[in-house]
């Protein structure tokens, strides 16, 4: 019996590359971005590392970057739902510091701080960090844009989202903006002009997997990915590790849920994602290398 092909995986949109500082850095091979978080409560507690120990910060720094992370992601500000407000002198004081040694350990390394306030992408910018990761897409902080565009080589991470992690499990009705989808178009079409505005080159969207979106929704938007594309014309970057939409339909944690948090980056990858935000990059690093030779094997043979 003659097997079907599977249908081609999106290729990254032309020119899919970003710049950091002198640094030309494709988005073609799917970089992998990989979570480091200087939180207590942070909802994937593997995931959390005490502040104030660099021995323990760049020893995972060191694991992430040997299973295939492209990037770190350090973050002092806990964004899962009904996380309570953190003071901006925390958040500081969590992430300078590591930025500062991780910057010195690793000097090689693509760093970017997930941080929504202006105040603090400033100082890690200062401290070392190469790009800023805002879950807000610049709407909680109206001196975040202006901060990165004056900073050529910047890359900017714009993720849409609405309210606070406080309010946002209350704001998943789109009915009022024609749909999630339109509404999404609609924010980015919004946000990017905002960015190129102020001279941002260099932009990844971030559909917000998760953000004020309920799991239904998040499945919807999954399969909506090539629309998003389509549409848009910039590089994807989807967060979906360990996530809500990954275990709770299972009835598990999110320590369980890694074999269900790698069908989910396969799929986005099969949909069209161009950077994995993760956990786990060396079972994100596998799911990127099927996804290869899947999009190898349905090309057109000679």
């Amino acid at each position: 019996m003659q097997s079907t092909p599977l249908p081609a995986l999106p290729a990254a949109p032309p020119g899919a590359v970003v710049r950091v500082g002198s640094r030309l850095v494709p988005l073609t091979d799917v970089p992998v971005m990989a979570i480091l978080n200087l939180t207590p409560d942070s909802f994937y507690a593997a995931s959390r590392i005490e502040t104030g120990h660099d021995g323990a910060l760049l020893a995972r720094a060191e694991v992430l970057l040997t299973e295939g992370a492209n990037w770190l992601d350090v973050g002092g500000y806990s964004t899962r739902p009904g996380a309570p407000d953190v003071p901006l002198a925390d958040e500081l004081a969590r992430v300078v510091p590591a930025f500062r040694a991780l910057r010195r350990a690793f000097p090689n390394a693509l760093l970017s701080v997930d941080t929504f306030r202006a105040a603090v992408a400033e100082a890690a910018l200062d401290a070392g960090a190469d790009a800023v990761n805002d879950v807000s897409g610049g709407q909680h902080d109206p001196q975040m844009l202006p901060l990165v565009g004056a900073r050529p080589g910047t890359p900017y991470f714009l993720m849409h989202s609405r309210g606070t992690p406080q309010t946002m499990a209350t704001l998943t009705d789109y009915t009022a903006q024609g749909g999630l989808l339109v509404a999404l178009l609609d924010f980015f079409a919004e946000r990017v002009a905002a960015a190129r505005a102020v001279g941002i080159a260099d932009l990844v969207l971030d559909p917000g997997f998760g953000f004020a979106k309920t799991i239904d929704q998040n499945y919807a938007l999954l399969a909506q990915l090539p629309s998003l594309k389509a549409v848009l014309e910039l590089p994807l970057l989807v967060g979906v590790s360990r996530k809500g939409m990954a275990y709770k339909p299972l009835g598990i944690s999110p320590e369980a849920c890694l074999p269900a948090t790698t069908a989910l980056h396969a799929l986005a990858l099969h949909y069209g994602a161009d950077v994995l935000r993760v956990h786990d990059p060396g079972a994100a690093r596998q799911a990127v290398a099927v996804a290869r030779l899947a999009r190898a094997g349905a090309a057109p043979q000679p």
